[in-house]
């Protein structure tokens, strides 16, 4: 399999794990299992691109150009598109189980889903924003 296919795959896999927390964010097994499990599977995809193909790999992260080389080898860069997708669907599910927890209206926890998923801390930023402006259960146990 090659770096592109599997980026096509895992793209996928992304995408459609989204839609289920925009569209059906109440049903359990949404909020609960589709932001952990896929992260999951993704992180074992990326663990398993890590070890067998960053040690040949030039490059470090060290410094911006180091950053920069290492990014040059498609599979590196594969693996850090892997870290974005995993760590951002798993704060998109964060985002819509502080919500149900604090009574967010989902209408407003959508747009920060969205912007979550294609611009990571932005929308992060957002769904805090959101959820310190309104007058929501500031009483609440954090949600794991």
């Amino acid at each position: 399999m090659t770096a592109d296919q599997l980026f096509s795959i895992l793209n996928m896999v992304a995408m459609v794990s989204w839609l289920p927390l925009i569209f059906l964010p109440r049903v359990r097994f949404v909020s609960t299992h589709v932001p952990i499990v896929v992260p999951s599977l993704l992180a074992i995809v990326y663990t398993a691109i890590v070890i067998v193909s960053l040690p040949g790999t030039e490059g470090g992260f060290s410094t911006l150009e180091a950053v920069n080389t290492l990014f040059k080898d498609r599979w590196a860069l594969l693996a850090g598109w892997t870290h974005y997708l995993a760590f951002d669907l798993f704060i998109g599910g964060w985002e819509v189980r502080d919500a149900q927890a604090r009574g967010v209206p989902h209408l407003l926890v959508v747009p920060a889903l969205v912007l979550t998923f294609l611009f990571g801390p932005a929308g992060l930023l957002f769904y805090l924003t959101v959820r310190s402006l309104g007058k929501y259960s500031d009483g609440v146990q954090p949600v794991h």
